[in-house]
């Protein structure tokens, strides 16, 4: 991860965040702890709880508390009310800067904590799922801070969403079931860029795909692209495999599963577990049995099995290894320097969701770049002044 060390061996000469104390949200991973570091180099205090208790690596979290002196709150596996204890753990530190995934953080200090909302610099935001939260807090007058958009930095769309999640989705189904892709039918179900991107890669790999969505641009460039395009209760009889990655609740339910073929596999590749109707499908097909770790096949009445990987949990997490390092490396360079924004704002942003700095954009982009060994050209002076003539 040479971006963040660069931002690492700067923070450790400068200490930006001097005395902060930084609540985090995260996938508790080898990676992760890449960020931690960088931010404890740069003086802060920080305390993490895991944003999903199937990612979480123990011996991660374990040497984060016993060598960076990090307060971690984490296990792996743990159950609902144990991360809901981690969360109010955490929060307890009473941070000045929070880094959420899926913004449990933030919502929770609204709704629980607000007397620790007056100390609070701001937020950062890495999901698409925990924008969309954020966003209905402010529709209604609720989000009291400012959050940076990081999940929307061009930097982040391009190197995360669009390569990381497309490889490591398709990497989590292949480890989970031991599929062959080509041949067989795709059914992506959200055509943003992380769908786009896991469209192309499945196609790529062989596979025929068919796209599902809502937003009408979307489903032009789908099949502009060459997919097919159709409604989801359409896409239900054709599909081998179905990824869901829309942010939305039961994308995949009782009509789908009813349609559904014999030995169809259902994964979703969104934030939380609510994409595929679970209740729905226990209710159709039982409880499950493990047929394969990460696999639970449910028997509907009518004798055909519907395969569910990683209880319908993030699958590039749950079931692989998530993104490579190379493209946590992006992402946790804009975190890095985006709580090294707020604290420097300190306090003069405006409440609400807001794009990350352009020039923090570039400058990541730049980093990284530079690390590939890839240089770019540069306007002339000629080229400048045209840019900025009417005439």
């Amino acid at each position: 991860m040479p971006v963040l060390r660069s931002i690492r061996e700067r923070f450790g000469a400068q200490r930006p965040l001097e005395g902060l104390t930084v609540a985090a949200c995260l996938h508790v991973t080898a990676e992760t702890a890449n960020l931690v570091s960088t931010l404890v180099a740069g003086g802060a205090q920080v305390a993490l709880c895991a944003a999903n208790p199937l990612a979480t690596q123990d011996e991660v979290a374990a040497t984060l508390a016993e060598q960076d002196g990090v307060a971690v709150f984490a296990r792996h596996g743990e159950d609902l009310d144990t991360y809901a204890g981690h969360v109010a753990d955490v929060l307890d530190r009473a941070p000045r800067i929070t880094i959420d995934d899926g913004a449990d953080l933030l919502v929770t200090l609204h709704a629980a904590r607000p007397d620790l909302l007056e100390g609070l610099l701001g937020g950062t935001e890495e999901t698409t799922s925990g924008l969309v939260r954020l966003r209905a807090m402010q529709a209604d007058g609720r989000l009291a801070v400012p959050v940076l958009a990081v999940n929307e930095a061009r930097a982040e769309r391009v190197f995360n969403d669009h390569y990381g999640t497309a490889q490591s989705t398709l990497d989590g189904i292949l480890r989970a079931t031991n599929l062959l892709l080509a041949g067989r039918t795709v059914v992506v179900l959200g055509y943003g860029p992380t769908g786009r991107g896991i469209a192309l890669r499945a196609r790529g790999a062989g596979a025929q795909v068919v796209v599902c969505e809502i937003d009408p641009i979307a489903g032009l460039d789908a099949r502009m692209e060459g997919f097919e395009v159709m409604p989801s209760l359409e896409a239900a009889r054709r599909g081998d495999i179905f990824i869901t990655v829309t942010g939305a609740p039961a994308v995949l339910g009782a009509g789908h599963f009813a349609r559904m073929k014999d030995g169809a596999v259902l994964a979703n590749a969104g934030h939380f577990d609510v994409e595929i109707d679970l209740a729905a499908l226990r209710e159709l097909g039982g409880p499950g049995t493990t047929v394969r770790p990460l696999v639970s096949q449910h028997v509907l009445e009518d004798g055909r099995h519907l395969n569910l990987l990683a209880s319908g949990r993030v699958v590039n997490l749950a079931a692989g290894e998530g993104h490579p390092a190379s493209v946590m490396d992006l992402s946790f360079a804009l975190q890095a320097l985006s709580v090294e924004h707020l604290a420097a704002a300190d306090g003069t942003l405006p409440d609400g969701v807001q794009p990350v700095p352009d020039d923090i954009d570039r400058e990541v982009a730049r980093l990284k770049l530079a690390s590939l060994g890839v240089e770019l050209d540069r306007l002339t002076a000629e080229q400048r002044r045209y840019r900025r003539s009417w005439e």
